[in-house]
């Protein structure tokens, strides 16, 4: 019986132990955008163990705490932004620099999409106290020139756009609608173009997209790649038919709530593409 129990265990341990493997060896997927993060099992961590690097989190100021929450926020006091993504992300992108010093690969760039839901500015200006703490490892822009460190914040929602344009020294930059790319003269503020799929696109998928949507999808991307920005439509339906014709289409990030699964239609795709060439 003991001999049973021990082999069941070495048996769990294994599989346990292959299972983070093929995790950790999943490559860093460009296009993959982990959509409301926080609502994952571990969040963050799922996300990058499975090769995402953009990850969103929707937070509330709430008793000068940030909250990460998508609604009611005065029921999850402890899920702070803080504690679910800076500290992680510092301890993160401290291990990939341990991992560099002993010539491991090192794939560490990621960027943290917020989505504020309470007040823009006083929202802002307590998220700015919090990620001076953090400087060292974040993205600036400061004097008109932008500096890439391992983590860039991205601000969308709720949007501080005048505390965040009129200052000479900031450690984020915002989302911009999709449909204005281009329209605002603010120089190294816009990483991102976004708008919601159906504003663009009736298409979920069944039989050949319509031509009218097609050009109108490729108008709207290429504006925004002309401009710098990459594009991300956000709700769009969870399927491979509709990913697949995204990314024909030069749509740089999917956005999803299913890692794994588009995590698997991604490899597959690099998989394909890697054969044609």
């Amino acid at each position: 019986m003991l001999n049973r129990i021990f082999i069941k265990s070495v048996a769990i341990i294994l599989l346990v132990v292959l299972a983070e493997t093929a995790v950790t060896q999943t490559p860093i997927l460009p296009n993959a955008y982990a959509h409301n993060d926080y609502c994952h099992k571990r969040p963050l961590l799922d996300a990058l163990e499975n090769g995402f690097t953009y990850v969103e989190a929707d937070i509330y100021l709430r008793n000068d705490r940030l909250i990460v929450a998508h609604i009611l926020p005065c029921f999850k006091k402890k899920r702070t932004l803080e504690a679910l993504y800076l500290k992680p992300l510092l301890d993160y992108v401290q291990s990939n620099a341990r991992d560099k010093e002993e010539n491991k690969i090192n794939e560490c760039p990621l960027t943290l999409m917020i989505d504020i839901k309470s007040d823009a500015d006083k929202t802002y200006k307590a998220l700015l106290s919090m990620l001076e703490k953090y400087e060292p490892i974040l993205s600036c822009y400061e004097d008109g020139c932008t500096t890439l460190r391992n983590v860039t914040i991205i601000l969308t929602g709720h949007k501080p756009y005048d505390l965040v344009k009129d200052t000479n020294r900031r450690f984020v930059f915002m989302d911009e609608d999709l449909k204005k790319a281009g329209t605002d003269s603010s120089t190294n503020l816009y990483p991102i173009a976004s708008c919601k799929y159906s504003h663009l696109l009736k298409w979920k998928g069944k039989g050949v997209i319509p031509e009218i949507e097609l050009q109108r999808l490729e108008y709207y991307v290429t504006e925004a790649h002309k401009n710098g920005r990459k594009v991300r439509l956000w709700a769009s339906p969870e399927n491979k038919v509709v990913w697949s014709e995204l990314l024909k289409c030069n749509v740089d990030l999917i956005n999803t709530d299913k890692l794994r699964r588009l995590r698997k239609f991604l490899l597959a795709d690099m998989q394909d593409v890697a054969k044609k060439d």
